[in-house]
């Protein structure tokens, strides 16, 4: 009984990924429950399957290229600007893929300024580039969006014990090629691979980008089955084949994690030799590793969004734009503060009773974060159709959806998980004799968490409700299905000027939360220099 609590909570954090599962059972009469599914297996599912594999090969690679080669230059060698560089590198996750999309679309599209100047300025006919809205065009945006997850990582297994042993291999008379090739990429492979496994569940969660690009994957046929096809089974069953693909690169990403905890252990930061002094043109060569993806994954979005600034400000939606940035702040608020209070309490809890059941409830908590947001909005909806179609009396329906009582709760499904985690990493860094030491002095339970735990835990829980607060700013497909009437939020509004083609207009609210998503970003570049 006493956990009894903790289980309500993870009830309800849980509830929309668990009731996925019961798409899968017969619904009224003994038929076969999936007809519609098998239709689709025979028509476009394969096409689904087919488009988000490829996409996902793309991104992997690409990634893994891009970020591993800016992690390699900042930390192995030493050249004019490595200290600039190191935090600049970390700017594109300021910008959702979604936004860096409308970006280039409203650049390089086929009435965009690139090809209308291209065409007047050589007397060309029809299209000069290719499309942008293509499989391509995806997969370049989500490299350039997503390349840092690799990046950090990569560099953190760089800077833990591997330049001291790169500096041992060159004593031995191996050339600077050998040493990157046989002693740094393989120890830096777990963390890489972990790095690839976040950015690919980026992807696969994403709607924005590939809605916009008209690419069929599983995120918008999830979407597209739910409201076009009204099929809510349908978009269930989708739901949990998408979320067995984000459970494998989950679990692929731990299993990279404990590597990389084995990999990286070394005698300290104290023996590592000094990173190898590039001259000559190698300096030029490390300025367009480190360079070029600065410049397609923020400086260029910018500027392209800037456009319309410096062309014409009446196109641009002033009028609304404090009611969107309000609902925004609102909903984005609430959730934070929300999050925070039952990571703070789950925290406690596992602080003090680190048994399995808590432990058990702490992780499925966790696993939200990792489910699509598509996903998390049909399992919401599901269960409340379920008893909505057993007792009309309760007026469940109307209770959550559109209203912010639901979002709310799909928001705490999706990012609770984000301020659990500086929680916990805020309690790892508190040694356990200090609770001892409170109980001798008579401070026990909550007490103890409010006189002791929470002034030292402060910094990084209001770190870890920032990342929530910057983090459902920029959610898309929740927010979009299950918003309140005339509660428009910033994301959703940037996404449907881009779809009705208003790509200047769109460029105000996408701006906004570029604004938004450099808070926490700059506030890591900082730490990490600290560091």
């Amino acid at each position: 009984m006493r956990h009894l609590p903790l289980l309500c909570i993870a009830g309800v954090l849980s509830l929309p990924v668990l009731a996925l599962l019961g798409a899968w059972l017969p619904a009224g009469a003994p038929t076969a429950p999936l007809p519609v599914l098998q239709a689709m297996a025979q028509t476009v599912l394969p096409g689904y399957l087919w488009t988000t594999l490829w996409l996902v090969l793309g991104v992997g690679v690409g990634t893994a290229v891009l970020g591993t080669a800016a992690a390699v230059a900042v930390t192995l060698f030493e050249f004019p600007g490595r200290r600039t560089f190191e935090w600049l590198l970390l700017l594109p996750l300021a910008i959702p893929a979604y936004v860096t999309a409308y970006a280039y679309t409203d650049f390089l599209q086929f009435s965009g300024p690139l090809q209308t100047w291209a065409r007047a300025a050589f007397g060309a006919e029809g299209r000069l580039l290719p499309e942008v809205r293509s499989l391509g065009g995806a997969v370049l945006v989500f490299v350039v969006a997503l390349y840092p997850y690799v990046y950090l990582l990569a560099r953190s297994a760089l800077a833990e014990r591997i330049v001291h042993l790169m500096e041992a291999a060159r004593m031995l008379g191996a050339p600077m090629r050998r040493r990157v090739k046989e002693v740094a990429l393989p120890l830096a492979r777990p963390a890489v691979a972990a790095g690839v496994a976040l950015a690919l569940m980026e992807t696969l969660a994403d709607f924005g980008v590939t809605s916009y690009f008209g690419i069929q994957t599983f995120s918008t046929a999830i979407v597209k089955a739910w409201l076009a096809m009204d099929d809510r089974r349908v978009a269930a069953q989708l739901s949990t084949m998408l979320l067995g693909f984000v459970l494998l690169l989950l679990w692929l990403e731990r299993r990279a994690q404990q590597r990389l905890r084995f990999g990286t252990r070394g005698t300290g930061a104290g023996d590592a030799g000094a990173p190898t002094v590039l001259s000559g043109g190698r300096v030029w060569l490390a300025w367009v590793v480190c360079g070029l993806p600065i410049l397609l994954g923020f400086v260029a979005p910018i500027a392209f969004m800037l456009r319309p600034f410096a062309a014409d400000w009446s196109v641009l939606p002033w009028e609304r734009f404090l009611d969107w940035t309000w609902n925004s702040i609102r909903l984005a608020g609430i959730a934070s503060a929300l999050a925070l209070a039952l990571a703070l309490v789950l925290g406690f809890a596992l602080r003090r009773q680190p048994a399995w059941p808590v432990r058990a409830v702490v992780r499925l908590v966790g696993v939200g974060y990792a489910v699509p947001g598509a996903v998390i909005v049909v399992g919401v909806l599901l269960p409340v159709g379920w008893i909505q179609t057993l007792y009309p009396e309760l007026g469940v329906g109307a209770l959550v959806t559109t209203t912010a009582f639901g979002i709310v709760w799909a928001y705490l499904v999706r990012f609770c998980a984000v301020a659990l985690q500086s929680v916990e990493s805020g309690y790892a860094r508190l040694p356990v004799s200090m609770d001892e030491s409170a109980r001798l002095l008579g401070a026990g339970g909550w007490r103890l968490a409010r006189e002791v735990h929470w002034p030292l835990l402060k910094r990084a829980a209001v770190a870890g409700g920032l990342l929530v607060f910057v983090d459902v700013m920029k959610e898309l497909p929740a927010t979009m299905v299950l918003r309140p009437f005339n509660s428009d939020t910033l994301a959703v509004v940037a996404y449907q000027l881009a779809r009705d083609e208003r790509l200047g207009e769109a460029a105000l609210p996408s701006l906004a939360l570029v604004l938004a998503g450099l808070v926490p970003v700059l506030l890591l570049s900082r730490a990490l220099r600290s560091r």
